[in-house]
């Protein structure tokens, strides 16, 4: 397979795409050719409006179909790998039991004025997602599911009560980049509540995110768009009961 690669619409290599978008602008003959300049603009050549829907009085909703001819080097991409091992439901209790000696603690929702639980509830109920037991099946993890609309200082003070290992939280409201500011202000308050050696582990997911953004968001891992519980799991034990504990800093020194 070739290294460099176009999009594929009728034909192999043909280069054809397909975008919607939404003009603040009313339906009518004027507004289709506002889109198709847009999508002429965008790269779209030759550019075709193949769906116009109004949406209320003054705008309206686009799908432009065109070819582009930009190419993707496969090899210039980057994405975050796993680099920790996918364990099954009985390996990760093995490990939490042998290694941290006492249950796994985990504290979890959605922040802010978020209230679509269904990311959050997939990865913590025991109904899991994609056929896979969410970490309430898990004998080795305690879960504290909060719910819809935790606010951060709630979240914060649970956290503590419950002394999490860690605390997970679904983002899918993300209008106005709501996921990033709400992911920040979580970041700052952790740090602000506990210290640096007692601090949970923070890991937030939702399909806008990219998993690139944990450093600069200040958490330590993001999840994107079909984790399943179990590579959370996985993660959960390669962070807090990892297989080999760090040297100490006396032990590094002497070594």
């Amino acid at each position: 397979m070739s290294d460099v690669v176009r999009p594929y619409g009728d034909t192999t290599g043909d280069g054809m795409v397909q975008l919607s978008f939404t003009l603040p602008i009313p339906h009518d003959k004027r507004a289709e050719g506002a889109a198709a300049q847009l999508a002429r603009k965008m790269g779209l050549d030759p550019a075709m409006v193949v769906h116009a829907k109004a949406m209320g009085p003054d705008f309206t909703f686009f799908v432009v179909y065109g070819a582009v001819s930009h190419l993707v080097d496969l090899r210039e991409v980057e994405v975050v790998e796993r680099d920790y091992p996918l364990l099954g439901p009985k390996e990760v209790n093995a490990a939490i039991k042998t290694r941290l000696r006492r249950p796994l603690v985990v504290v979890g929702g959605c922040i802010g004025t978020d209230a679509h639980t269904v990311g959050i509830d997939a990865i913590l109920n025991i109904k899991g997602f994609a056929g896979e037991k969410g970490l309430e099946y898990y004998a080795e993890i305690e879960v504290h599911n909060l719910g819809a609309q935790v606010s951060i200082p709630d979240l914060v003070e649970r956290s503590r009560q419950t002394r999490a290992d860690a605390v997970l939280v679904s983002q899918v409201v993300t209008q106005k980049d709501a996921h990033l500011h709400n992911t920040r202000e979580l970041s700052a308050a952790f740090r602000e509540a506990f210290p640096a050696s007692r601090r949970p582990l923070l890991v937030v997911g939702g399909p806008r995110f990219d998993e690139h953004q944990a450093t600069a968001l200040g958490v330590d891992r993001i999840f994107g768009k079909g984790t399943t519980p179990g590579e959370v799991a996985s993660y959960l034990v390669h962070r807090i009961a990892p297989a080999t504990p760090p040297a100490s800093p006396e032990h590094r020194r002497a070594s």
